[in-house]
């Protein structure tokens, strides 16, 4: 019997993550700044349907923790 895959998903989202950080710093983070976010952030793994059910529960996908930078950089401006 095949089994599902594992994901990582943060939890915080990773989206509210740096949303709340930048929101504190009252400016924009730098690059290393959302890196360390990303690297010190809690993450869980699950299946792939239990974190595709969280994704439609919270009501928007995550960031790509692998491209977190350039996926901040388009995320930002829908958040003013």
């Amino acid at each position: 019997m095949p089994t599902e895959p594992l994901c990582l998903v943060f939890v915080p989202s990773l989206a509210a993550l740096l949303t709340a950080a930048e929101s504190k710093k009252g400016a924009p983070l730098c690059e290393v700044e959302v890196c360390d976010i990303r690297d010190q952030a809690t993450c869980i793994a699950v299946t792939f349907s239990t974190a595709l059910a969280m994704e439609q529960e919270r009501g928007y996908p995550d960031i790509v923790a692998e491209d977190c930078w350039n996926e901040w950089q388009r995320l930002r401006p829908s958040l003013q």
